[in-house]
């Protein structure tokens, strides 16, 4: 936060998790030239500075990013989470990383700006500059000869203070020095015995000495003036070139996941009307692996270019249990061929104030700060849930452009708009920036205290079709067996985090949306909720457990015409609600092995899935293993 002047990804640095992806599946749109998918990618990177994070990596297919997976005591800028950002993707719904400085962040954190070229070493060659011009030139000087007695007063000082160590061929033997050489050894002679004076450790200099010294300064007065000149000059020149260089640094981050994870065998009652299951969800036991790389390139130092690719073979587990509520943060569905999740590029335009714009990895996930210390795909809930309050997976967005604004050091304000599929430019009414499914949103972000932070949201979503876009429980708005029609969607939340002491934070979030159908009476309101405890350092520093308990979203009211009402599809589909409430409980602890590697083993069970007392209970088991690099 006082640090946002230096960029950081994240996109690394923490991890940040990829938001959940739709379900139903969102309808492909076709072009001349063959199905056009879009990807996008959370160190939040933003993020943190001249610094950046590694930025997490992001998923594909997936809506956003997710944000740190260690416990922070600050929010990720959104110049740290190019990435403390990154997630994976899913599908239409799919950031570093990058986050981690994220206030995520975690530990690997690089200077993005180029070293400072050192000071040229001085150099009597002669400039062309109109300063340098001025300067009287070494071979209008008279030469010092050994046996002068300027050469001896001068070597004995040497001798005596072990000043211009190194240098002594320029001035000492029987090589004769012109005036100029013999000022400047002065100089760096004098300079030496000056700082020893300083700091008190040169209180055995004579009187004599000191009016040796005053002599030597007095003889070479002219000449001495003409070296401080000179390094003037030089040091001039130097600011100048360093503020009119272009100089590249490219770093590049990477996230490698081999997970194993399986499901038990459940009864699933598809159409609820009179509560007897009619099929068997059945999952068989999968080795899976996700890769993610994040190119950080920054050309001034307070900028910050970000190219992530990701690729993977972990397919989400809806389909084969009839709801989405099992869904894992690492899934990643490329069958393994390599996509771009984030192509976006972050700068500054005030000390305060950065901006983030791109054709991929640019949606509220990505751009909003941090909360959630649980969230990273790589490190943190092992469950798509677990890692932000899902109304800010709404809209699937991937292209777009955001904001962060920071009032003040405990108050900052992020924005953002953002296309699902800004890059089509056939039908305006499916897709195109301003087209198709697109969102709008804020976030304020609070910290009221040094241990309590609060991010409060506000997304506007356009949707052409029925589907929500949360990713997680109720994302369709009406009956299957209605036709399609577009939804304005409002909705509101918020989440709060208590550090209560370095090992323990609690804290938990909210969220309500509200969506009209365009060309409907009635409306459709959603609600979900999430409490956690996260226990940094468990068992030894750098370890991570969790315990989290929510309710994914339910339309808890739907008041449709009949016939589009979807919690009463199969019966009619009248207005009302859902009857039944699913509850999902999640633990998990990540074993950090070491800098680079840690195994997470976790569990999750959901209660009533798809919000259906006749639904058998889902336990889903997962081991991941991350690997940074």
């Amino acid at each position: 936060m006082s640090d946002i002047s230096l960029l950081m990804l994240g996109v690394l640095t923490a991890g940040q998790t990829s938001p959940p992806s739709n379900l139903p599946e969102q309808p492909v749109i076709q072009s001349d030239n063959g199905v056009q998918q879009l990807t996008e990618e959370n160190l939040s990177p933003i993020s943190p500075p001249a610094e950046i994070t590694p930025p997490e990596f992001m998923q594909h297919e997936s809506t956003s990013p997710a944000i740190t997976p260690d416990v922070n005591h600050k929010y990720q800028n959104l110049l740290n989470k190019s990435h403390k950002n990154n997630s994976w993707q899913n599908s239409a719904n799919q950031e570093l990383p990058a986050e981690t400085t994220p206030q995520l962040s975690p530990s690997v954190q690089l200077q993005i700006s180029p070293e400072s070229p050192a000071i040229p070493e001085f150099s009597d060659t002669s400039e062309s500059d109109d300063q340098m011009s001025q300067v009287t030139s070494v071979s209008q000087l008279d030469d010092v000869q050994p046996t002068d007695w300027a050469f001896s007063a001068l070597q004995s000082l040497v001798e005596r203070y072990g000043c211009i160590a190194g240098k002594n061929e320029n001035y000492l033997g029987n090589s004769a020095v012109n005036r100029y050489e013999f000022a400047y050894s002065l100089n760096v002679c004098l300079n030496h015995i000056q700082e020893l004076i300083n700091k008190n450790q040169a209180n055995s200099v004579s009187q004599a000495e000191l009016d040796q010294i005053q002599r030597l300064q007095t003889e070479f007065q002219t000449e001495l003036q003409e070296v401080i000149q000179r390094i003037d000059v030089l040091e001039n020149k130097n600011v100048e070139l360093k503020s009119h260089q272009f100089s590249t640094t490219t770093r590049l981050f990477g996230q490698a996941i081999f997970s194993i994870q399986g499901t038990n065998t459940t009864n699933v009652d598809l159409f609820p009307r009179d509560g007897v299951p009619e099929r068997q969800g059945k999952t068989s036991l999968t080795f899976t692996n996700s890769v993610q790389l994040t190119l950080a390139t920054s050309f001034t130092g307070k900028d910050l270019l970000i190219t992530g690719l990701s690729a993977g073979n972990l397919g989400s587990n809806a389909s084969l249990v009839s709801h989405n509520m099992g869904r894992l943060s690492f899934e990643s569905n490329t069958d393994n061929q390599v996509v771009i999740n984030d192509l976006s590029y972050r700068f500054l335009l005030a000390d305060n104030l950065g901006v983030v714009v791109g054709s991929a990895g640019v949606n509220a996930a990505t751009t909003f700060r941090g909360i959630n210390p649980l969230e990273g795909s790589g490190d943190g809930a092992i469950s798509q849930f677990g890692q932000r309050n899902p109304i800010l997976n709404i809209g699937n967005g991937t292209g777009g452009i955001g904001f962060d604004w920071e009032i003040s050091d405990r108050i900052s304000l992020q924005g953002v708009y953002s296309a699902e599929i800004p890059s089509f430019p056939g039908n305006s009414n499916a897709a195109g920036f301003f087209g198709g499914r697109y969102s709008a949103g804020a976030q304020l972000t609070l910290a009221p205290t040094d241990n309590l932070d609060i991010g409060i949201d506000y997304i506007y979503s356009h949707s052409p079709n029925d589907l929500l876009g949360t990713g997680i429980g109720d994302a369709q708005l009406i009956s299957p067996f209605a036709p399609s029609t577009a939804f304005n969607t409002h909705a509101v939340g918020a989440t709060v985090a208590w550090r209560v002491n370095d090992n323990l934070q609690l804290g938990g979030w909210g969220g309500f949306s509200t969506s009209k159908p365009v060309n409907l009476s009635g409306s459709v309101e959603t609600t979900n909720w999430m409490v956690f405890a996260a226990l940094p350092n468990l068992g030894r520093a750098g370890n991570l457990g969790g315990i989290l308990v929510g309710q994914p979203p339910k339309i808890s009211s739907s008041n449709l015409p009949d016939g589009f009402n979807f919690p009463n599809f199969s019966n009619g589909g009248t207005p009302g609600g859902r009857s039944d409430t699913s509850l999902h409980v999640e633990l998990f602890y990540r074993a950090q092995l070491n800098d680079r590697l840690s195994l997470t083993p976790g569990l999750l069970v959901v209660f009533n899935p798809d919000h259906n007392a006749a639904n058998d209970t889902l336990i889903v088991g997962a081991l991941r293993a991350a690997f940074r690099f």
